[in-house]
């Protein structure tokens, strides 16, 4: 059939539609132009448009609180008005009453003026304070002419700019969304004003009234004789201590203390390590993890979204792990007041940024790293090293965040580098650990001097209390009174009445010999019972710990209800599409190598008819499967790190799995359309474009789910290497003839090209009939198997697909 009559000359065999194949090459270049350089201004768009709102609600919410401030100074000179009119009313009817008295027996004429006189002076006044009142009304009306008063919960007046939404009503605009968060910012705000002048009474009567309206459940965590071990080698040893709610709490410590392990420990992070001991919450035994969904894990290194936007970042946070039912303007409040207490407004619509593109600022990215596990309303904040890389000012900010959070009942433990003294103040309590993993002290910050004041141990004049421990835990300084810095932590056990493990024992002697008073048999005793040997009982201790870690899987305790798996479906599917939006140059390169190779293949393998077109088709084959494995690699490698941080905070596997194939699905819908426009019009077979489509779409389909699994199985380097290597290896398979046929069944490319031989060999009728069946013959292929090489490239996708979800859910890559 001509597609166009004029190409379609006498004896010829095809069309010669190279000239419509050109036509297409430009159409679909320019498209391409288009999506390279334009595909990141429609985010940029509503950016604008949601910044518009939002500068618009803090205006509002401005000039409400103004008005309010207003109101109230106009009430109070109202009342001190109104009280000294009534002092002066009183005091003039005290005065008459007592002339009253005395002038009993004058004349009544005098009674009646006396009375005119006091009927005429009452009204007056209370007139004029009316007339007062009314033009101070009418001032503030006049200030703020659109102000409507409104009585809160408390009592208070309220000033708004809007009027009161009709009954029935309950939609609202972003901009009055924006406002009402603001609004309780700046109330927040001028209540911290007024904090700051109170007295301490004052201070302590706030924070009770602010943990009377907590709703967070609050977790105290407790860790008893908690032992880390790797083989023989002991990270954490008997660690015993407690971290307190509404308490601050610092880990400090010289390099190879154990910190960061001591934290994986609490957080019930550690995997392939054997953990002797107990956590418990809240008084109570059972898996930490079981509370995850109310614990913030905020890792040492940045692990967020590099091409999303900071507030793109935390919303998504929000979104997923936030209660299902809070409604959105309190979500909004939520992110709003976590961006103003991090300073990230300045930033807030700009790209994070990535290795190959430059964004924010390191420290902005630790505090966008802070503020992710913020926006979920923990109430267990775990953080590691959060003030690296941040200066005095930015670590300084970040801690009176974390104070504000504290006071709402959160726990808070962090690992600190070397602070400030100021920055050291900021904290409640301290945790300092020894190298080894053992504890030097735990408790809280102000009486850490008087401590080891009592072993002898002074901070010199002009010296960092911290920088002055760790450094006699390093053993740079050595302290005045002899002690050595490896007798610390045991020192720490007997002034608690710990007991003191049997592997340290000679340490124990070595201190009772320097100090009489300690008594080392007190000390020793209850440290393995005596019925057992130490290693049998540990041997007991450490099989009941197993069967007990199997025996009872962690549940979900911590009441938080967070999106079902539908919600977090439509939550990603949003995250991944402005991800892909912004990747738009990246896809428009592999567009345009995709195009490439179709003009390459098309004009080299030349249509034969004895062979059906084999010989481009094979090539098709190998370079497409070769391109889309690549291509997929990177929905999953790339974003290995933050896939782990979010499984861990309680995100669902599956709505994040099914996300990235559902936006992937468009690429694999479009590539073959990109490919064939060059190759068909190229090559010029003799089958229908349509046919080609279908087949390339369900290879295409099949070589994507394989690309997901070599991503999720093996490392970036070895997934390449294997998505390079196996496309050749399986079609030369599928060609041999000495190639076994199960074999050759087992491969996707024996049946995507029995699939275009197929489609090609249909349109060779008549004298070619035996031609045809001789190379259908040789192949091993079967005229009537055109729909069954579609289903099983498909079913090939599907099965690879789940292959690649099951390796997600069970493996974990350390």
């Amino acid at each position: 059939e001509c597609v166009i009559k004029g190409s379609c000359k006498e004896n010829e065999e095809n069309e010669n539609i190279i000239i419509l194949g050109a036509c297409l090459v430009g159409i679909i270049g320019v498209s391409l132009l288009v999506v390279y350089n334009c595909s990141g201004q429609f985010l940029t768009i509503r950016e604008r448009r949601k910044a518009r709102s939002r500068e618009n609600a803090i205006q509002l919410a401005r000039q409400q609180l103004r008005a309010h401030q207003g109101w109230k100074a106009a009430k109070q000179i109202a009342r001190k008005h109104v009280t000294g009119v009534q002092d002066h009313l009183s005091r003039t009817f005290s005065r008459r009453r007592s002339f009253r008295q005395q002038t009993d027996l004058e004349n009544s004429s005098h009674r009646v003026q006396e009375a005119r006189l006091m009927g005429s002076t009452g009204p007056n006044e209370r007139s004029d304070s009316i007339v007062f009142s009314a033009q101070n009304t009418s001032e503030i009306s006049e200030a703020m002419p659109s102000v409507v008063m409104d009585i809160s919960n408390d009592g208070e007046v309220v000033a708004t700019n809007d009027k009161p939404a009709p009954k029935g009503k309950h939609r609202s605009t972003q901009t009055q969304i924006f406002k009402y968060a603001y609004g309780e910012i700046e109330l927040e705000k001028a209540r911290q004003e007024e904090n700051k002048n109170m007295s301490f009474t004052g201070v302590l009567a706030k924070v009770k009234e602010l943990q009377k309206e907590m709703t967070r459940p609050l977790l105290k965590v407790e860790f008893k004789n908690l032992t880390l071990s790797l083989g023989k080698r002991k990270l954490l040893r008997s660690v015993t201590g407690e971290l307190q709610p509404g308490r601050v709490t610092a880990v400090m410590g010289p390099s190879g203390a154990g910190k960061t392990t001591f934290l994986n420990a609490v957080a019930g992070k550690v995997t392939g390590y054997q953990v002797t001991g107990s956590v418990l919450v809240n008084g109570a035994h059972g898996s930490i993890r079981s509370y995850k969904k109310i614990i913030g894990f905020v890792p040492q290194d940045d692990v967020v979204h590099g091409n999303l936007t900071v507030e793109e970042n935390l919303w998504f946070s929000a979104n997923c792990r936030l209660p299902a039912r809070m409604s959105h303007r309190d979500r909004v409040l939520i992110v709003e007041r976590v961006i103003e207490s991090l300073d990230l407004q300045g930033v807030r619509n700009s790209v994070v940024g990535t290795v190959e593109k430059r964004g924010i600022s390191g420290g902005q990215r630790k505090r966008v790293n802070v503020g992710i596990e913020m926006v979920m309303e923990p109430s267990l904040l775990i953080l590691d090293e959060p003030t690296s890389g941040l200066d005095s000012s930015s670590s300084q900010l970040l801690l009176k965040a974390l104070r504000h959070e504290a006071l709402e009942g959160v726990n808070i433990c962090a690992v600190v580098h070397q602070p400030s003294y100021t920055l050291y103040n900021m904290f409640d309590d301290l945790i300092l650990l020894a190298k080894g993993g053992l504890i030097v002290y735990n408790g809280p910050i102000k009486t850490i001097e008087d401590y080891f004041s009592t072993l002898g141990i002074h901070v010199p004049d002009r010296v960092n209390p911290p920088d002055h421990y760790i450094d006699i835990l390093e053993g740079i300084v050595k302290p005045e009174s002899g002690i050595k810095a490896k007798h610390l932590p045991v020192h720490w056990m007997l002034y608690n009445g710990y007991e003191v493990p049997s592997d340290m024992k000679d340490d124990l002697k070595a201190m009772g010999e320097q100090s009489p008073d300690v008594d080392i048999n007190r000390s020793m005793s209850g440290s393995t019972p005596h019925c057992l040997p130490a290693g049998v009982s540990n041997a007991f201790a450490q099989e009941r710990n197993r069967l007990e870690h199997r025996l009872s899987k962690p549940g979900d305790l911590s009441s938080r209800r967070t999106p079902g798996i539908l919600k977090q479906y439509k939550f990603f599917l949003g995250r991944v599409t402005k991800q892909r939006l912004r990747e738009g140059r990246l896809l428009g390169v592999d567009f345009l190598i995709l195009g490439l190779a179709g003009i390459c293949l098309g004009t080299i393998a030349k249509l034969s008819d004895p062979t059906f077109g084999m010989p481009g088709y094979i090539y098709t084959i190998i370079a497409v499967s070769l391109l889309c494995k690549i291509a997929a690699l990177r929905s999953f490698s790339l974003e290995r790190l933050q896939y782990l941080r979010e499984r861990e905070s309680g995100m669902s596997t599956l709505a994040y799995f099914l996300a990235r194939d559902t936006i992937d699905h468009f690429n694999t819908a479009l590539k073959p359309i990109i490919y064939l426009s060059m190759f068909y019009y190229f090559n010029n077979p003799r089958s229908s474009i349509g046919s080609n489509y279908i087949i390339l779409l369900s290879l295409v389909y099949c070589v994507t789910g394989i690309g997901y699994t070599f991503a999720i199985c093996f490392n970036p380097g070895s997934a390449q290497l294997c998505s390079a290597l196996i496309p050749v290896v399986l079609t030369l398979l599928s060609t041999q003839r000495t190639t076994p046929t199960f074999l050759k069944n087992m491969s996707y490319p024996k049946w995507a090209l029995e699939g275009f031989i197929i489609a090609n060999a249909k349109r060779y009728p008549g004298v070619w009939l035996i031609t045809r069946c001789g190379l259908l013959f040789r192949s091993g292929f079967n005229i009537h198997n055109y729909q069954l090489c579609i289903v099983v490239l498909f079913m090939y996708g599907i099965f690879f697909r789940i292959v690649a979800f099951v390796a997600m859910v069970l493996l974990k890559k350390r």
